[in-house]
């Protein structure tokens, strides 16, 4: 059996734990090709394997081609859900797509009137836009409606917080008071965390904004508005029978989520493999929803 150099342990090895006598060991090693020579050359060949690897993906992302009346699906499927009516008209004359299912130039205003209701605080405007495009979505939606009425309700207290130079009377909150007593109150009991809502709600009355917690400041932040009114187009979307999030959304998730799988599976690829969206992880629904 051949000495190894490496291990004082192996039996055959006449240099032990001598240091000098290893290092001159090392040196005889370099000096002689025939030994590390294939260790060499197995590295350059996985090195090669793992650069034949990466090329390959590349190829086979730049050779895929789908066909272009799936491209153009996709596209009116955003533009429909993400609430673009006059992007989403021109597109369907120019592909002939205006028999699309779900394309309804109408229904697509509609979301979009609401949407902007609700990012501009006038929540009770959007319910009211909300039933007169479907009564039942909201008797059939307990949660959502909850949701809506407690984004009215912190809308109420938003104003009067910001009354009085920031310092409001007591009795200015009773509009709020009176709301949450007559919208709120009643479904509170059907369950427990419509009840921690409210409670968490109310208490916006008490602290002044620079103390509240932070879990309070959360109710005050503008971007709830925008998350009720995604929860409120998702809603709308399914209720007229189409999807509530856009596919080219979950196509893009889709292949976060594989490449973040093969990572973790030490499988060999790109390092960058953007797919070239600004802001591509960030989720925000850039200018969508626009008349």
């Amino acid at each position: 059996m051949p000495t190894n150099p490496w291990d004082p342990n192996d039996p055959h090895n006449p240099y032990g734990n001598d240091i000098d006598l290893e290092l001159q060991a090392m040196d005889q090693i370099w000096d002689t090709p025939e030994i590390w020579r294939p260790y060499d050359d197995l590295y350059h060949k996985e090195l090669a394997t793992r650069i034949r690897n990466q090329n390959q993906i590349m190829a086979d992302m730049v050779d895929f081609k789908p066909s272009k009346s799936s491209i153009n699906s996709i596209i009116m499927d955003y533009l429909i859900s993400e609430g673009f009516p006059g992007a989403a008209e021109k597109f369907a004359q120019e592909t002939n797509l205006s028999q699309a299912q779900g394309f309804d130039s109408q229904g697509i205003r509609e979301r979009v009137q609401i949407h902007n209701s609700i990012l501009t605080g006038n929540v009770e405007e959007a319910i009211e836009f909300i039933n007169d495009v479907d009564a039942e979505i909201l008797d059939t939606s307990p949660l959502l409606h909850f949701r809506l009425l407690q984004l009215q309700l912190i809308e109420i207290i938003r104003e009067v917080l910001s009354s009085n130079n920031g310092n409001p009377a007591a009795t200015d909150f009773r509009p709020a008071i009176e709301f949450a007593t007559s919208q709120l109150s009643p479904r509170a009991p059907t369950d427990q965390s419509y009840l921690a809502a409210l409670e968490q709600t109310m208490a916006l009355m008490i602290f002044q904004p620079d103390k509240m917690p932070a879990e309070m400041k959360e109710l005050l932040d503008l971007r709830l508005r925008e998350t009720v009114a995604e929860e409120v187009n998702k809603a709308l979307l399914k209720a007229q029978g189409m999807e509530p999030v856009a596919r080219i959304r979950e196509l893009v998730r889709a292949r976060a989520w594989a490449e973040t799988t093969a990572r973790a599976a030490k499988v060999d690829l790109p390092d960058d493999m953007s797919i070239g969206l600004d802001g591509e992880h960030d989720g925000g629904r850039g200018d969508a929803m626009v008349t």
